[in-house]
Order: structure tokens, then sequence, then C-alpha cells
């Protein structure tokens, strides 16, 4: 939440600089309105906010380096922000202060032709992935990345975060699929590598460096993005199991080889309720299960299964492009229906796979020393061991419950983060999951690109 004592900016150095950003981006694309710039402050899991001087909105590269020259020479924080869907802090202000300019990408959204020579796509950073995939569907392409947030997630914050999704198992995670980048930097220059050779072998890869990089290194207005060929058709089965090892040895069984698998997701059955009493939905299986697998396979034509699922267990299957829908929104709806039970403490974690169920019944017990817990969801991407886990009951600023999970996570082998960035959230426990040389490594490159410590400060580095 917005802190007490949050340093004001001296009002005539702000009227100033507010009016060289009106000069450049247009007086319309300075947002100042208090009521106007409240949803940039706050993300999507409501329970990081800060104070925001302005957002400005540029039309193109030119001018984000134009507006960042002007306000870093302010001495005025910057953020970088696309569609603001995070939910651990990176795209909105901290809330001791002092408050930001925000820079939205979200006009930059050219999306060039498809190169169906080289199988890839030029895009502007703030393209949304569901406009993207239309695009490039036109074209008779896939773009590898797809998840529950796509008619909002935007191709450059993606890229900051190295997002992954439902189809991590199949293509991989955001960094895979960048092949080039456009960014500013906080001195103003503009690094532009978008040729996306498949061999080009000369010095750093910046590009891979500014994935993940959080909007710590500089702001992403563009990318080159390699695309994948869609599945001919596709088959989604709903299936109950016991546990994590039940589902990942029914997916190695079922799975016949050489058949494409696109997704493996798991719910307990916990959240699925949730989702059918939200929603409305049936539940979807014949018996009650403690937790359901949803698994896409592509299927060598429409109509067909390439699935052995054993007689003996409670399944469905959807063939059809409506019904296959219709399973998907029981883990895409998931998200929504969490918000109606107020806000959680969201984990994006890994652990090994042999060790799912380990760490969430260890997690569990721990949680118990913390009275004020009392609903506790697991959910997630089971065959990249990408677990969500969704604790409720204490306050958004009370942090025992993420002390806890995520040195839970430490201690059987796991990753604080998976897919979401460490943001402000899991910066304080980013020495969980990196060692003390790591972390310094990181501050140099930090401290090379942004000596003035200005672009996302309290980001991704404690």
């Amino acid at each position: 939440m917005i802190g007490q004592d949050v340093e004001v900016p001296d009002a005539s150095a702000t009227s100033r600089l507010l009016t060289d950003l009106a000069s450049l981006v247009g007086e319309a694309h300075v947002l100042t309105d208090p009521d106007v710039t409240a949803s940039y402050g706050i993300d999507w899991s409501r329970r990081f906010s800060g104070p925001v001087l302005a957002v400005v909105r540029p039309a193109d590269t030119a001018q984000v380096a134009a507006v960042v020259a002007v306000v870093v020479a302010a001495g005025v924080p910057v953020l970088p922000q696309g569609g603001n869907t995070g939910l651990v802090g990176g795209s909105v202000p901290s809330p001791e202060g002092p408050a930001v300019v925000v820079i939205s990408t979200r006009r930059l959204t050219h999306l060039d032709p498809v190169d169906d020579l080289a199988g890839q796509v030029t895009v502007g950073a703030g393209v949304v992935l569901a406009d993207l995939q239309r695009h490039v569907s036109a074209a008779g392409w896939e773009y590898g990345v797809d998840l529950a947030a796509r008619d909002s997630a935007t191709v450059g914050g993606t890229i900051a975060t190295n997002a992954g999704g439902i189809r991590v198992c199949c293509h991989g995670m955001t960094r895979r699929q960048v092949v080039g980048i456009e960014a500013v930097l906080p001195d103003s220059s503009v690094i532009s590598h978008l040729a996306g050779l498949p061999k080009d072998n000369t010095g750093y890869d910046l590009t891979g460096l500014m994935v993940g990089s959080e909007g710590t290194l500089g702001i992403v207005t563009g990318a080159r993005l390699r695309l994948v060929r869609p599945a001919i058709a596709s088959a989604v089965a709903l299936i109950g199991v016991r546990d994590a090892a039940d589902a990942l040895a029914l997916v190695r069984s079922i799975v016949p080889r050489g058949v494409r698998l696109l997704a493996g997701e798991i719910l307990d059955a916990a959240t699925l309720r949730l989702v059918c009493d939200v929603t409305g939905f049936p539940w979807p299986l014949a018996d009650h299960a403690d937790h359901v697998l949803l698994v896409e396979t592509e299927s060598p034509a429409p109509g067909e299964i390439a699935l052995d699922i054993p007689l003996d267990r409670d399944a469905v299957v959807a063939v059809d492009a409506a019904d296959r829908a219709r399973f998907w929104a029981y883990r895409d709806r998931v998200s929504e229906c969490l918000s109606t039970l107020g806000v959680p403490h969201r984990f994006d974690i890994s652990v090994p796979l042999e060790r799912i169920d380990e760490f969430v019944a260890e997690m569990r017990n721990r949680l118990v020393s913390i009275a004020e817990v009392h609903t506790v969801l697991v959910f997630g991407h089971l065959v990249d061991g990408n677990l969500h886990i969704e604790v409720l009951g204490p306050d958004a600023d009370d942090e025992r419950a993420d002390a806890l999970v995520l040195r839970c996570v430490a201690d059987h082998g796991g990753s604080i983060s998976a897919e979401h960035g460490v943001g402000r959230a899991k910066a304080a426990y980013l020495g969980l999951s990196r060692s003390e040389a790591e972390i310094a490594a990181m501050r140099a490159v930090k401290a090379a690109f942004d000596p003035h410590a200005l672009f996302n400060p309290g980001v991704l580095l404690p």
C-alpha cells in the first residue's frame, strides 16, 4: 500500500518536467489526474501500489528515448509499464516513493507482416498477446507464449518478465521466442537488433539480457519473435488424479510416442470447486477427485484423439473447438475467481518434479503455524514443475506467509519465481535462489546500464 512519507517533488521542477514531456508526446498523452493515474499505480494482485507523478504515453521508440532523456535529467524514477498484469509489484511504484513517471508502452502497437520464410514477426512492445496471436494465425503461424491474461498482457511486459504460460512444455519460455530486440537504455540511447538471424555470434547477447530484466535495464519498445506452426488439431482431457506424482506418471503413459504434448496443468479439488462455485460451471468429472489433470495433445486430424487414457480413469475428452475452450475455461478462470475471496498472497514457484507432493505437504504443514491462514489453493503448470499457490487470510502487508512459503521452496531445491518475475514482492528473498556472487554480478550489470538507479528502483534486486 502507498506509504505515508512519500517524497514530493518540487512543484516548479515538476511543472517544468510536465511541460517538457507534453512538448514531446502531446498534452493528451501526459496524464496527471489522480483518478486517471490511480490504475497505473496498483498491480493486478492488489497487494502492491505506489505514487505516480505522471503517466506518459509515447507513440514510438524515438519518443520513448526523448522522454527518458528528460525524466532522467530531472532525477525522477522511471517505471516502464505494459498491460500492468503483473502479480509481484514489478510494474508499479514503490509504496515508499518517490513518485515516478510511468512510461506506458501501450501506443507501441505496430504489427509488421509475418516473415513466412523465416517464421518470424517484428512487433511493438505494446501489442497485446491476443492481438499478436490473431495476427500471426491469419498467416498460418502461432506465437509460442499463451497465458490467461492474453487479452491484457503486452509483448513488452512478457519479455520484461520472461513470461511462461500454458505452452512452456511445448515451446519454452518467452526468452526462447525472442530473436531480436529494440530497447531504450537509461542514457536514452537505443539498441536495435531486429534481424532475427539464426546464427549471429557477435559478442554479448543483449537481447537475452533484456529478457527477464523487469524494466531495470531499459524499456523494450519492439521485438523480433520466433513463430511456430500451430497444431493440426488437438484434444483436451480432464482426468481425476490422486496427486502430482500420479498425474505425472499418467502424462508419461497416456501421451503416445511422437505425439506433441501441448499442455499439462493441474488443479487441486478446492481450486476447481471455487471455479465451479463462482462461474456456475458444473463439476466436470463423474466423481470427486483430489486433483484434476488437464492435458492437451496434438491430434493427427480434426476429431481424432491422440491420448491413451485407461478405461478405469474418471475422465472427459474434448475434440471440437467449443468443448476444448469450455475445458480450458476451468483453468483460465482461476485468477478471476480467486479475486472474489479477497486479496490473496500469490506465489509462483518451481520445484523438481519428483518433489512436488513432498513440497506441497510440507508447505501446508508450515502454514498451519499462521493462525490467520484459512485457505491454501494449489494449481499450475504441472509438467514444468511450476506451481501457483494462493494463501488467503493474512493481511496484504503481512509477510509471514511469504517468508514461510519461499523458504520452503528453497529447502526443496526450487526457485522462488518460475514465470512472474521477482518484482518487489520477492526482491528481499532473492538470496534464497541466487548466490551472493550471482547477485553481485547482477548489481554490476545494473550499475553499468543504470548508474543513477532510476529505472524501476527496488524491483528485482534487494
